[in-house]
C-alpha cells in the first residue's frame, strides 16, 4: 500500500476521500485550484488502521516520512529541527466522515529549546516565539501525555491574576510571562519524569500516534455511535508547514461559511481572531470579530477583517467564492492570515440549519449552480424537522409585557428552548433522565460535552463565537444555542450563574432555576416563557413542490384527531394513513362509556353504553371526513390492550359499582381478570374486537352511518378500515363479514356508493409468512413497524430504555435504533410478505406506519422494497415527503423525467 501523499499528488476524488479523509481530501482540491495551501503530505486511513491494529508503524513508513519532509524542507529552504531557519508542522487528523473537533491536532511541532531562538530570530519577536513554545506544549500535554487541559489553564489563569489582570487577553501577555508560563508548563510535562522531548523528530512521531489513537477516544467514539458512523473508518493524518496567525495585528486566524449558516443568505459570513493561531476561534476562548464591516457591532467596522486587513477579504472572498463554485454546495472554510498573506487550511461541506440548507439549495437552482434533483438531494431530510421548531414572540412584544433579556449574546443556532439551568454535561444527562428539561450554561463547550448538548433542549455560553464548537455542534444536533454572551458570569463552586445586564438588585440564579433562550435574537430570559409556532421558510414550498414531483411513494400522515388530520394536509399529507380510534375514547365522559360497556353484566346493558359510544364515533368520524373531503382516510380499529381501559381509582370503581348495579369488589376484580402479564402481546386487537361483543359492530356502524350522512350531504369520502393484530386469515374474514354484514343495513341506495377498503395490519411475523391466506380477505397492508419490530426482535417498546442505548451508545452493539431506524431482518419479513401476498393479489397496496415511516433511512428501505406509501407522525412530514423524492432519486439511473419537464 502506498503510505503517504503529497498535497500536490493526484487521485481520484472517491479514492483519495477514503484513503485521506475529508480535510486532506479538501486541501488536495484546493492545491489543484491554486489556492494558496500551506505544504504537506497526508499518512493514510490504511497506516492509521495498521498503526492501532498493530501497535506498530507499517515497514517502510519512517524512511518515507523522513523523504516527505525532506521535500517540504527543501521546497520552504528550512529545517526540521534546525536551530536557524526551523520548519514547524501542524499534525492534524482528518476521517472520510467529517468530525469536527472529535479528534485531536498539534500546532507548532519541532519547537523547543534551542529552536525557539531561531524562530524570534527569524520573526524577530521573541514574543511570537513564547506564544508559539507555550501553545505547543499544552497541545503535546494534553493531546499526547493525557494531562488534563484544566492543569495549563489553571496555571495561565494563576499568571495573569499575579499581573493584577485576571481579564488579560492572552495575545497581551507580556514576554516575561510567557517566558515563566513556557517554564511551568515545561514542569507539569515532566512530573513523571518523562520530559518534554526537544528532538523535533520525536515530537513528530509522538503526535502521529496521538492523532490516530484519537480515532478511539471517548468524544469521537462517543459521536460516531451518535452520528451512527461506521467505527472502522479510521481516521488519515496531514502534516503540514506552520503559518503563523499569532505574529502581530495583521495576522489572525478564522472560519468563514460562503453562505449564511443559519439564514442560507447569500453574504460571506464568519468571524475572525486577529493574533491567534487555528485552534482558537472554533475552541472558543476568544469571542472574536466579524469578517465583514456590515456584520461587526455598531462602532467596531473598524475591527472587521474587511476594514483592518483588506488585501486578505478581499483574497478569501475570492476563494470562497471560487470554492462553492467548485463543489457546488456551500463551504465552512478555516483560514490564517500570516502578515496580511492569507492561508486556507480547510474547506469542506458548511453544516446549516434546516433553514438555511432549503433556502440554500433552492437559490442554488436558481443561480444555475444545481439542478433542481441535485437539490433535492442536498438537503438532510432528518433536518426539516426543525422548521417546525418553536420560536419567541418579537423582542419588542415582550419589552412591551415588561419582559426584557437577561443578557444578550449572539445568536449561534435559531429556535427558542426552555429548561433548568445545568452547569456540566454528565448533570444534564442525569437530570434529562429524570423527566427536567434543561439548558446547559458553559463558559465555552468543548467536543466532551457532546453529550450533554445532545439532550439539552438549549445550550448557552460566555465565551466564543458564532463559529465556535458551541455553535457549530448545537446547528448540526437541531439544537437552541446562544454563545459569547459576555455578561454571563459562572460560579461553579456556589452552582451559580450571575448576569451583568440583569437589576443590580437581583440575586444570581442558581442550578435549577429557569432560563428561557432565544437562538435567533441571541436573547437570555429569566423563567420559562410561552414560545409560538415556527415561522415559514418560503422556499421550501418551491423545495416540496420537487419533492413531490419525484417521488413514487405516497406520504401520509398519522393523526388521532381532526384537527390534526386538518394540519396533516397543511404540511402537504395525501391522507391519513393511521387514525388511532382507541384515543377517542380516553376523554372522561366516553371512558366511563367505554368502562361501562366492557364490564357489563348483561346484554341490554352492554348495548345501551356500545350505542352512546357509537353516536361519539360517530361525529367524530364525520369531523374527520369533512376534514379530509375525499382524500384517504384510514381508520384503525380498536387495538389497545383491555386492561388499559380499567379503573383503579376508588371513585371511577364506585361509579362504575354503582352504574352497572354491581358491588364494588365485583369491579376490582373484572379489572384484574382483564389484567394482561404481557399487553403487547396479549387480549389487544382484532383478538379484543372479536371476542368482547358487539365492539367492532360499534365501530364499523359509525364508521359507515358516518360516511353515508357524508355522501348525501354531497362529500366525498375514502374510507380505509384498518384491522389490527391479525395473525391468522380467519381473523380478517370474520372482521369482513362482520363489516359486510353492517353495509347491507347501512348503504340501501346505489347513490350511497362510496370506497370503502379494508386493511389488515400486519404486525406479527406469523402475519409476514401467511401474507398470501391473509391477502385474500384483504386489499390493504399497512406493516406496523413498531410492533412487528417489537415481535421479531422480541424487545418491548416500554423496556428497551433500560438496555437499549447501552447497545447503541456505549457497547456499539447495534448500529440504529430499531425502532426509528428499519432493521434489516425486519425488512426481508416484509419482503417475503410482499411477495406471498402479491402472488395471491397482485393488487395489493403496502405501506409502513410508525415512527420508522418517518426516518429518512427506514423510507429508503421502502422505496427499495416496493412498497406504496408510507404514514409518519405530522414533525415528520416535511423531511418524509423529501426523503422519499431521495429515495426514488437513488433507486434510478437517470432522473424520473427531464429537468425541464419540473
Amino acid at each position: 500500500m502506498t503510505l503517504l501523499y503529497p498535497l500536490d499528488a493526484s487521485l481520484e476524488p472517491e479514492v483519495r476521500l477514503q484513503l485521506l479523509g475529508t480535510k486532506a481530501s479538501g486541501l488536495h482540491e484546493m492545491t489543484a485550484l491554486g489556492i494558496p495551501v500551506p505544504p504537506g503530505f497526508t499518512l493514510t486511513t490504511e497506516v492509521g488502521a495498521a498503526y492501532r491494529r498493530d501497535d506498530a508503524w507499517p515497514d517502510g513508513l519512517q524512511a518515507a516520512v523522513e523523504t516527505a519532509v525532506g521535500a517540504l524542507e527543501e521546497q520552504l529552504q528550512r529545517g526540521f529541527g534546525d536551530v536557524d531557519k526551523p520548519l514547524l508542522v501542524s499534525v492534524r487528523s482528518g476521517a472520510p466522515v467529517s468530525m469536527p473537533g472529535m479528534m485531536d491536532t498539534l500546532l507548532n511541532v519541532g519547537l523547543n529549546d534551542r529552536t525557539l531562538e531561531g524562530l524570534a530570530k527569524a520573526h524577530d519577536d521573541e514574543r511570537f516565539a513564547l506564544d508559539a513554545y507555550r501553545r505547543l506544549l499544552q497541545m503535546y500535554g494534553t493531546v499526547v501525555r493525557g494531562i488534563g487541559a484544566d492543569r495549563f489553564q489553571y496555571l495561565l489563569g494563576d499568571l495573569k491574576n499575579d499581573l493584577g489582570q485576571p481579564r488579560m487577553l492572552d495575545s497581551e501577555l507580556p514576554v516575561s510571562a510567557l517566558q515563566k508560563l513556557v517554564g511551568s508548563y515545561l514542569s507539569v510535562i515532566g512530573e513523571g519524569g518523562n520530559p518534554f522531548p526537544q528532538d523535533a523528530k520525536r515530537q513528530l512521531w509522538d503526535a502521529t500516534a496521538a492523532v490516530f489513537e484519537s480515532w478511539d477516544n471517548a468524544r469521537a467514539v462517543r459521536y460516531r455511535r451518535m452520528q451512527r458512523i461506521d467505527e472502522a473508518l479510521g481516521t488519515a493524518c496531514t502534516v503540514q508547514a506552520m503559518v503563523f496567525g499569532n505574529t502581530g495585528p495583521r495576522s489572525g486566524s478564522g472560519v468563514a461559511f460562503t453562505r449564511n449558516p443559519s439564514s442560507g443568505d447569500k453574504e460571506l459570513y464568519g468571524e475572525f481572531l486577529p493574533n491567534a493561531q487555528g485552534e482558537d476561534v472554533v475552541a472558543g476562548i476568544r469571542t472574536p470579530v466579524a469578517l465583514t464591516a456590515n456584520a461587526s457591532a455598531p462602532g467596531r467596522e473598524g475591527d472587521s477583517l474587511e476594514r483592518s486587513v483588506p488585501e486578505a477579504f478581499e483574497a478569501i472572498s475570492n476563494y470562497c467564492a471560487a470554492l462553492e463554485k467548485h463543489f457546488g454546495d456551500m463551504q465552512d472554510i478555516e483560514f490564517t492570515v500570516e502578515d496580511g498573506r492569507p492561508y486556507l487550511l480547510q474547506t469542506r461541506t458548511a453544516k446549516r440549519t434546516a433553514r438555511a440548507a432549503v433556502r440554500v439549495a433552492v437559490d442554488m437552482v436558481r443561480e444555475g449552480v444545481l439542478s433542481k434533483w441535485d437539490a433535492l438531494l442536498r438537503v438532510d431530510a432528518r433536518s426539516l424537522e426543525q422548521l417546525l421548531q418553536a420560536r419567541l414572540p418579537q423582542s419588542a412584544d415582550l419589552s412591551a409585557q415588561g419582559i426584557e433579556p437577561l443578557t444578550v449574546g449572539l445568536p449561534a443556532s435559531p429556535g427558542a428552548a426552555s429548561g433548568r439551568i445545568v452547569f456540566d454535561a454528565d448533570d444534564a444527562v442525569r437530570w434529562v433522565d429524570e423527566g427536567q428539561d434543561v439548558i446547559l450554561v458553559r463558559q465555552e463547550t468543548s467536543p466532551e460535552d457532546i453529550h450533554g448538548m445532545r439532550v439539552a433542549k438549549g445550550v448557552v455560553t460566555a465565551a466564543g463565537g458564532m463559529t465556535s464548537h458551541a455553535a457549530v455542534v448545537a446547528r448540526g444536533l437541531g439544537k437552541c444555542c446562544v454563545v459569547g454572551c459576555g455578561g454571563l458570569h459562572i460560579n461553579l463552586r456556589e452552582r451559580t450563574v450571575r448576569f451583568d445586564h440583569a437589576d443590580a438588585t437581583s440575586q444570581p440564579l442558581r442550578e435549577g432555576d429557569l432560563l428561557t433562550l432565544d437562538g435567533s435574537t441571541g436573547n437570555v430570559y429569566q423563567g420559562a416563557l410561552d414560545v409560538m409556532a415556527s415561522a415559514t421558510v418560503d422556499e421550501l414550498e418551491e423545495l416540496m413542490t420537487w419533492a413531490d414531483g419525484a417521488r413514487r411513494m405516497r406520504v401520509y400522515a398519522e393523526a388521532d384527531t381532526p384537527h390534526a388530520a386538518r394540519a396533516a394536509l397543511s404540511y402537504g399529507a395525501e391522507g391519513v394513513g393511521l387514525c388511532r380510534t382507541e384515543h377517542m375514547f380516553f376523554a372522561q365522559d366516553r371512558l366511563f362509556a367505554m368502562r361501562c360497556a366492557l364490564l357489563a353484566v348483561d346484554s341490554e346493558q352492554r348495548a345501551r353504553w356500545l350505542t352512546e359510544l357509537e353516536r361519539a364515533q360517530r361525529d367524530d368520524f364525520v369531523e374527520f371526513f369533512q376534514a379530509m373531503d375525499g382524500r384517504p382516510m384510514t381508520i384503525r380499529l380498536l387495538d389497545r390492550a383491555l386492561e388499559e381501559f380499567m379503573p383503579r381509582e376508588e371513585s371511577a370503581i364506585e361509579a362504575l359499582a354503582e352504574e352497572l348495579d354491581l358491588e364494588p369488589d365485583e369491579i376490582r376484580k373484572a379489572a384484574v381478570r382483564n389484567g394482561e402479564s404481557n399487553p403487547a402481546f396479549g387480549h389487544r386487537g382484532v383478538r379484543s374486537g372479536l371476542t368482547v361483543p358487539g365492539l367492532y359492530d360499534m365501530q364499523l356502524r359509525a364508521m359507515l352511518f358516518a360516511a353515508r350522512d357524508c355522501v348525501e350531504r354531497g362529500l366525498t369520502v375514502e374510507l380505509e378500515v384498518l384491522v389490527p393484530m391479525v395473525a391468522f386469515a380467519s381473523e380478517i374474514e370474520a372482521v369482513c363479514q362482520i363489516l359486510h354484514g353492517i353495509e347491507k343495513q347501512v348503504f340501501t341506495e346505489p347513490q350511497h356508493l362510496f370506497t370503502c377498503r379494508v386493511g389488515t395490519m400486519i404486525e406479527v411475523p406469523r402475519a409476514c409468512l401467511a401474507a398470501d391466506e391473509i391477502a385474500r380477505s384483504t386489499e390493504v397492508f399497512s406493516f406496523g413497524g413498531n410492533d412487528l419490530t417489537q415481535a421479531a426482535l422480541g424487545i418491548s417498546r416500554e423496556d428497551a430504555g433500560r438496555f437499549l442505548p447501552k447497545y447503541l451508545d456505549e457497547l456499539g452493539l447495534l448500529g440504529r435504533d430499531p425502532f426509528t431506524h428499519l432493521d434489516d431482518r425486519v425488512a426481508e419479513l416484509i419482503r417475503i410478505a410482499l411477495a406471498r401476498a402479491k402472488a395471491v393479489r397482485p393488487t395489493l397496496v403496502a405501506g409502513l406506519c410508525g415512527d420508522q415511516g418517518g426516518n429518512p433511512g427506514s423510507i429508503e428501505i421502502c422505496e427499495a422494497l416496493g412498497l406504496d406509501f408510507v404514514s409518519c407522525p405530522l414533525p415528520q412530514l416535511p423531511g418524509a415527503r423529501l426523503a422519499a423524492a431521495q429515495a426514488r432519486l437513488r433507486q434510478l439511473d437517470s432522473p424520473i423525467k427531464p429537468l425541464s419537464a419540473c
